[in-house]
């Protein structure tokens, strides 16, 4: 089969590879259809990747057609299926609180594992969704949009509250939308005037502040002095999640979607005189999946706003490379792998 191998940094190929197995107990073969690219597929291009082993397929936003299913799987051949790529390992204590999302043992598709830029790959049953009434093409964001979906439900936050969202990348986008969903007035912060204009335009988010001098002017401005319910942070810059602290109203919260390798250090008297609520939020759970497959299903996610770049299995050697430097217009790219 056709798969996009990441040889080293700086080298992807579209090579010839052997088909998955025959499934096994619990497990199906996947007909990829679509595979949205993550910023984690263009550090891993780049070489920017702390963990990561080549040579690696990757890929792990997906969408596919259950091609053959094992023993014990009650998905039909030709149902489509949204693919959750955190492979859990089903009996650690994170697994045993039902939050296999930060198993101790987890492996991501595309990261730690070979992942879907490929015409086939063979799953547990237990990673896949039906996905419904959605096109495969839609179905291929959920993941991404899974993730802050996960963030907002960790941070418990009631409609009515003043967010802030720092970072208007597709995570972050994906949060705001989220916010909204759940009823809070949404702000968004960024370094780029082209990214909260696009937030703007496509995606109806008037509020937006642009990081620089005078950033905490128009905080206060914007909550009456009092800072905001709950700040999400998903710019994965460590000077940025360190700010994000100052933003955050007594009694409020502020929760790291993103992540970074070094420590981040804050002021403990600051933190304490708010009795501040720090959250980390990692990956998403099935219960995410769904409530994104719903939000796309009502409407409320405007999914063709947020896909604005598009590409085949056989041209993205071409253009992954491209548009890991050229970020111009760009919000979500989507590969068609297959029918």
């Amino acid at each position: 089969m056709k798969a996009a191998l990441c040889v080293q940094p700086g080298q992807l190929d579209i090579v010839e590879r052997v088909k998955p197995a025959k499934p096994g107990p619990g497990e199906a073969r996947l007909k990829v259809s679509h595979v949205g690219i993550c910023g984690t597929d263009y550090h891993i291009f780049e070489g920017k990747h702390p963990f990561l082993e080549y040579p690696r397929v990757m890929g792990h936003e997906i969408s596919a057609v259950v091609a053959e299913a094992g023993e014990g799987v009650n998905l039909a051949p030709g149902t489509p299926v949204i693919v959750n790529p955190y492979i859990a390992c089903g009996t650690c204590i994170a697994c045993r609180k039902d939050k296999p999302n930060c198993c101790t043992a987890i492996r991501v598709l595309g990261v730690h594992a070979d992942g879907a830029m490929c015409e086939e790959i063979l799953v547990p049953a237990t990673n896949l969704y039906p996905a419904g009434d959605l096109s495969l093409e839609a179905a291929a964001t959920v993941e991404f949009l899974a993730i802050g979906a996960h963030a907002v439900r960790r941070s418990m936050t009631p409609a009515g509250s003043r967010s802030l969202v720092i970072g208007a990348g597709p995570i972050g986008l994906g949060t705001a939308i989220f916010a909204r969903i759940a009823g809070h007035e949404v702000t968004l912060l960024d370094t780029s005037p082209e990214r909260l204009t696009m937030a703007s335009e496509r995606l109806g988010f008037s509020s937006g502040i642009l990081a620089g001098n005078g950033v905490d002017a128009k905080v206060a401005e914007l909550t009456g002095g009092e800072g905001f319910d709950t700040v999400f942070d998903a710019t994965g810059y460590r000077a940025s999640m360190e700010k994000a602290f100052h933003f955050v109203a007594h009694g409020g919260n502020l929760v790291l979607v993103s992540v970074v390798k070094e420590d981040i250090t804050f002021s403990d008297p600051e933190f304490h005189k708010r009795e501040m609520m720090l959250i980390g939020s990692r990956n998403a759970t099935r219960v995410d999946f769904d409530h994104v497959r719903q939000s796309i299903a009502n409407g409320a996610v405007p999914v063709e706003q947020l896909i604005t770049h598009r590409t085949t299995l056989d041209d993205v050697s071409r253009d992954l490379p491209r548009w890991a430097s050229e970020k111009t217009g760009l919000i979500k790219a989507v590969i068609k792998i297959g029918g």
